[in-house]
């Protein structure tokens, strides 16, 4: 679905999650929000399809993106060095790609992963991020915006912050009409994974699905009429779906819980029954979400945690 000023854009991708959505916003400024892969199928995808509503790359005047994954971020690489590129400021160690940040992640995930009981070494780390970036681009933020601020050339639009899927995560909200552009926060035909993070500061990281329970709250209080995601089917009941996917997450955490319920586990032991048919291939998202609900059962002070050695082990609270 589209609207007059809303123009959807499937754009192919490499990743298992299928297509892209990008949206070409025709406001004061001539805007797409997000950009796709940076693959040669995308690049060919985008074209014929601005074609095809008269607007040539060169047209286009900013790019805003929802957050900074190589499937939203990846082709601001085949934009000209004039045009706007505008997001949370969380974007913009990934889209450059600041080795700083870079050398930081290999760091972080090379003590992360073994403490989660992962059996890792070097090598597995540095695969882990540079698939991370394989499609992704070497560009810089050249605005950033943040929570309630608005975005020249997109009259009532609203930034508003949605951490979870990625810490980076914004939406646009245009309470007016009910519209948001919603990037994955929000997704009909699958769940979006909340992705564990390097912190940009300091050596505690976020808690994504925590972060994403909440943001899924708040976009319940917000009752959108549509949101155009970045991925999937244009989503209209969005009660509903919410919904379905707290209830799908709680009987998930529900699962963990009763696992720990029997006896003491890693991170890692419990990913392996979660994700045992795709927990080998899909190592760090699956990791990801078995964090995540972790988070959520210590967050309700369910389980509790202890050390063998470097490796955290995790039980449920006695009775």
């Amino acid at each position: 679905m589209t609207t007059s000023d809303v123009i959807a854009i499937r754009v192919p991708t490499p990743f298992a999650v299928g297509d892209v959505l990008v949206y070409l916003v025709k406001g004061d400024a001539l805007t797409l929000i997000d950009a796709g892969p940076n693959t040669k199928e995308a690049v060919r995808a985008l074209q014929e399809q601005l074609a095809a509503v008269n607007v040539k790359m060169s047209d286009i005047e900013q790019v805003v993106l929802t957050h900074h994954h190589a499937d939203h971020a990846g082709l601001l690489d085949v934009f000209s060095d004039e045009i706007e590129v505008i997001g949370h400021p969380f974007n913009e160690p990934y889209i450059s790609r600041d080795q700083a940040f870079m050398d930081w992640q290999k760091c972080f995930f090379q003590k992360l992963l073994p403490e989660l009981g992962v059996p890792f070494d070097t090598g597995k780390s540095e695969k882990l991020i540079r698939s991370a970036y394989a499609f992704s681009c070497t560009r810089s933020l050249t605005k950033t915006v943040r929570e309630g601020m608005s975005i020249d050339g997109l009259e009532g639009w609203s930034v508003l912050e949605m951490p979870g899927h990625a810490e980076s995560h914004i939406v646009l909200f245009h309470e007016k009409s009910g519209r948001m552009l919603g990037g994955d926060l929000l997704l009909a035909n699958s769940s979006s994974n909340p992705i564990l993070e390097a912190p940009k500061a300091g050596d505690i990281r976020s808690k994504p699905l925590v972060d994403y329970q909440r943001s899924l709250g708040r976009l319940s209080e917000l009752d959108p009429t549509i949101v155009f995601p970045g991925h999937g089917e244009t989503i209209t009941s969005v009660q509903a779906l919410i919904e379905k996917r707290f209830d799908k997450q709680r009987n998930r955490t529900e699962d963990v819980r009763r696992m720990l319920d029997e006896k003491p586990m890693t991170a890692f032991q419990v990913c392996q029954q979660l994700f045992p048919a795709v927990y080998e291939k899909e190592l760090f998202l699956t990791m990801s979400e078995t964090a995540g609900h972790l988070d959520v059962l210590a967050a309700e002070e369910a389980i509790t945690s202890y050390w063998e050695g470097n490796t955290a082990y995790f039980r449920t609270m006695k009775r």
